[in-house]
């Protein structure tokens, strides 16, 4: 999310329309002349600006939650990112998009490596690890946490190899010590990896609480077997701290949209003899409260 600047800098000239979301004007930028769109977004209770604490951890609780299903359920997503998570507008937080997701077991079988939307990559992926495990969907679930408490993508690489160049300078160089069968990996071969000795995790979020740090450092372990699992995590002490995660159903709503498709129409009345017991199932009702994607 980066910064806006303020509607003040632009003169509001006519409305052109509304959507479910908001009313759309056409305005001039005073500091071109240029000729934009402004769009005033609805906002039904919530206050508006970024997530709240409080928002944060109720979303980042039902990921941890919705993992723990996948992963004792032997999935592995392999593609969570904040725009594969749908809410509700009952605050109910949904994982989406399972086409890269994958079964697995003991041992573990090979999988291709290029998986993952770069920026929520793990390092074992990005140096070319032949196998997988729920790990990887935890490193991506610390990126989504970085990202939620940033207001921003925490590692926005470009290339594979800016994306290790991020990891490094945000958590240090990994080594033998601290990840065992890290030299054996096989883009290590190619590529060497600066010398970089500080976490800078806590520069990087120096208002966030102890326990948050130490839950930031547990998604983000080097070692795929040292990484918080979803149970683990959901049991850190950051949720037990003031302040509280917020309750689902005090999560920030959205509006229904307003033109719903009619409900189907029913075929014309037959004759009292080709009546049938059957009755057309109503699919109006019955997905009466889609989830629907929101940017978080």
């Amino acid at each position: 999310l980066g910064k806006c600047r303020s509607v003040q800098e632009f003169e509001k000239l006519n409305r052109l329309g509304e959507g479910t979301y908001g009313i759309v004007y056409r305005a001039r930028d005073t500091r071109s002349g240029e000729i934009v769109a402004l769009k005033k977004m609805r906002m039904d209770r919530e206050k508006d600006g970024l997530p709240s604490v409080g928002y944060v951890k109720c979303i980042m609780l039902q990921v941890f939650n919705g993992l723990e299903y996948l992963h004792d359920n032997f999935i592995i997503h392999r593609d969570l990112k904040v725009s594969n998570l749908l809410m509700t507008d009952k605050g109910c937080i949904k994982i989406a998009d399972f086409g890269l997701a994958r079964t697995f077991g003991l041992p573990p079988k090979p999988m291709t490596p290029r998986v993952v939307t770069l920026w929520y990559r793990s390092p074992e992926l990005l140096l070319g690890a032949k196998t997988q495990t729920t790990a990887v969907d935890m490193w991506a679930a610390g990126c989504i946490f970085g990202e939620l408490l940033a207001h921003k993508p925490l590692l926005p690489g470009r290339s594979e190899i800016h994306q290790l160049e991020l990891i490094v300078e945000l958590l240090g160089t990994p080594s033998e010590a601290i990840w065992p069968g890290f030299s054996q990996l096989p883009a290590l071969e190619q590529i060497s990896l600066k010398k970089q000795p500080y976490n800078n995790l806590k520069h990087r979020f120096p208002w966030l609480s102890e326990a948050g740090l130490r839950l930031l450092n547990f998604l983000f372990m080097y070692d795929p077997k040292k990484r918080g699992s979803a149970e683990e995590c959901m049991k850190s002490s950051y949720f037990k701290e003031k302040p509280l995660p917020t309750e689902p159903e005090l999560m920030p709503t959205f509006p229904h949209h307003r033109n719903r498709r009619r409900s189907v129409q029913r075929p014309e009345a037959r004759p009292k003899d080709q009546d049938t017991a059957y009755k057309r199932p109503d699919f109006g009702q019955a997905f009466s409260s889609p989830a629907k994607k929101m940017k978080l």
